[in-house]
């Protein structure tokens, strides 16, 4: 959806371009690195911190830019679609860091605002736009991943409060988060009408959490362990038993913004870098001065031209979501493409770097290419978080197609 311009949003415009120059940390402008990494997510910890990241943070979230389409009355900027497109341009344009990364402006926040109270809405929204909590997603179990309707975890009703035994697992970044939202078992006679959805202060007694080494060196997520632990009743979003709705609400979300970080270099990505560059640099070129393996040079422009085409259609869905309540199955479609070209990305990356692609750790490797072949290992997961390949695929089938469920 195109931005038609117009005198006031020319404006706006120019109102907030002057006001992130002015108001963008002397520290953050000298380096890109001079904030701390986890600053960015906030939390707890960070709560009248003078880092810089936080300074910015907090000064956006004031503006109520960290969630500017959201309820002024919930510390959003209660902006227009087009006035947040042009605060996202200029935060772009300026080369300024992002003000805050936060489940809980992508995943959890949007579900609040259609389901909670206006008491819980007055409780978690203002603290998730100041980036004071940090949270993370309770769904998952051993025996509950891609047919995660089956979890397991229960939620008995104690009359003043809730009591919830069991167990997550690849719970993102759980020991560093101080809340999450979690799905529970209210009732074991049904399977989707037996959940339900409640969040969960993680500096509760009866929380544990261990995080998980994988392949790739990195301790992103979590097994997570809940035993005896008390939650207040007023911390159950929904009605009882109503849960499923507002996870498939959730997944929705964040099916939408998983897609948004394949491909852009991050870690959902597996690798950073411009393919046909780095190519040219192990490869070499012709007297074209082209990348000198032909083949090689075919399938990196395939999925360059692959990814804008993704790019183009991920802004056409999320502006078709701004208009409409919010994101449909068709995220789906999505997630399962960007999780495809992030994997073909990542293979290329190590392909076009050959040997030097091989290294794990020591001499002989530079930092970027030992970050390549984790970022690679790292990139098999893609196809795996937030709804594997296959069930994006029968989501799709079943919601978007409109195809009946095949005949066993």
């Amino acid at each position: 959806m195109a931005d038609f311009g117009g005198s006031e949003l020319d404006a706006f415009r120019a109102e907030v371009k002057s006001w992130m120059a002015e108001n963008y940390p002397a520290e953050l402008k000298a380096s890109k690195n001079a904030a701390d990494p986890e600053a960015q997510w906030g939390g707890r910890p960070f709560i009248g911190s003078n880092d810089p990241q936080i300074v910015w943070m907090r000064r956006l979230a004031e503006k109520g830019w960290t969630a500017p389409t959201w309820p002024k009355e919930y510390g959003g900027g209660g902006l227009t679609p087009e006035q947040a497109r042009v605060v996202s341009k200029e935060l772009s344009a300026g080369g300024y860091r992002e003000p805050l990364a936060s489940f809980g402006l992508w995943m959890l926040g949007p579900v609040l605002l259609e389901y909670a109270t206006e008491a819980q809405k007055q409780e978690h929204l203002p603290r998730i736009v100041r980036g004071e909590i940090r949270w993370c997603q309770g769904y998952s179990e051993p025996g509950a991943g891609s047919d995660l309707a089956s979890l397991s975890t229960r939620c008995e009703d104690k009359g003043d409060h809730w009591l919830i035994n069991g167990q997550k697992i690849w719970t993102s970044y759980a020991n560093k988060a101080d809340w999450c939202f979690c799905l529970v078992r209210t009732d074991t006679s049904k399977k989707h009408e037996g959940i339900s959805f409640v969040l969960i202060d993680m500096a509760s007694p009866g929380v544990e959490t261990r995080p998980i080494k994988l392949i790739s060196g990195e301790s992103p997520f979590c097994e997570t362990f809940f035993t005896d632990l008390k939650i207040p009743k007023n911390n159950m979003v929904g009605r009882l038993n109503g849960g499923w709705e507002i996870a498939k609400r959730l997944l929705q979300y964040e099916r939408q913004n998983i897609s948004g970080g394949f491909g852009g270099g991050g870690s959902a990505g597996g690798s950073s870098g411009d393919l046909g560059q780095i190519a040219r640099r192990y490869i070499g070129v012709d007297e074209t001065g082209a990348v000198a393996d032909g083949d090689l040079r075919g399938r990196i422009t395939r999925n360059k031209m692959d990814f804008q085409a993704f790019y183009l259609t991920l802004g056409r869905v999320a502006a078709e979501a701004r208009v409409s309540n919010g994101p449909s199955a068709a995220t789906s479609i999505i997630k399962y493409a960007a999780a495809t070209l992030a994997q073909e990305r990542s293979e290329l990356m190590v392909e076009a770097m050959g040997a030097q692609a091989l290294g794990w750790e020591g001499e002989g490797f530079t930092t970027g290419e030992i970050a390549a072949t984790r970022g690679w290992l790292r990139s098999k997961g893609n196809s795996i978080e937030g709804g594997t390949s296959e069930v994006n695929i029968n989501v799709v089938s079943k919601r978007v197609l409109g195809l009946p469920d095949p005949k066993i």
